[in-house]
């Protein structure tokens, strides 16, 4: 299937590794014109997405560098303590957790949106998780944050929509990423030996590329859980 993103003017933040590596990888295959942005590792554009001044700034260059913006796609992340109870979360760990899962995001998409109005089928996408939806035990500030970002994909899909600007959300499962690896402790094995299934960021960066791409012009305000069915499984024994 022709995604039709040849051409097409791409930001992908946390394109530094992971799912926004991916992304970026996948989008440029696909012949878009993409720019990453991150704090580390080899991107195009440095800005800490929870500094609005930084992200204003480097939005507007993406723009200026090509022309203006199609399509904005919304990695950066954090996961936060893991496998810590709630009792023992710091103020400081849930905002800084906010801080870049919720407010980037936002501050992305709102600085963004000017560029993308312009532009012919323009689309925004997130990446939540299937934590918006299901919580992992010691994990409240990260599954209460991909929950806001569900909600905030909806909301911005409402107040964009005079634009032309779709939003939405993909929410997988796990993603077998460096970010992962080290939050349950098998940087150097892998999931290979995982007791559930794990998706690659491959995976996730095709679901990003159709939620992106004029193939999937109805969907809008909405997202794809993408988690082996584990959420459609009733808990009875049957």
């Amino acid at each position: 299937m022709d995604l039709a993103l040849s051409g097409r003017s791409v930001l992908v933040t946390g394109g530094g590794s992971g799912i926004g590596r991916a992304c970026a990888e996948l989008f440029a295959a696909e012949g878009a014109r993409v720019l990453t942005l991150d704090l580390r590792g080899d991107v195009d554009l440095r800005a800490d997405v929870t500094d609005e001044d930084a992200v204003r700034a480097a939005v507007d260059r993406a723009a200026a560098l090509h022309g203006g913006l199609d399509v904005v796609v919304c990695c950066a992340g954090i996961s936060g303590p893991v496998g810590t109870p709630v009792t023992q979360v710091s103020v400081t760990d849930w905002d800084a957790v906010f801080a870049v899962n919720v407010r980037g995001p936002f501050l992305v998409a709102k600085h963004a949106a000017p560029h993308l109005a312009a532009a012919p089928a323009a689309a925004i996408v997130m990446l939540a998780s299937d934590s918006a939806f299901v919580a992992a035990p010691g994990m409240a500030p990260y599954c209460a944050s991909k929950g806001a970002l569900l909600m905030l994909a909806r909301a911005l899909s409402v107040d964009l929509a005079d634009d032309g600007i779709r939003v939405n959300c993909v929410c997988p499962s796990v993603v077998d990423t460096p970010m992962s690896r080290a939050d349950l402790g098998v940087v150097e094995d892998g999931f290979a030996s995982a007791a559930f299934p794990v998706q690659t960021a491959q995976d996730v960066a095709r679901q990003v590329a159709f939620l992106a791409s004029p193939a999937s012009a109805p969907v809008n305000g909405t997202h794809l859980l993408a988690d082996f069915g584990t959420t459609a499984r009733s808990s009875l024994p049957a």
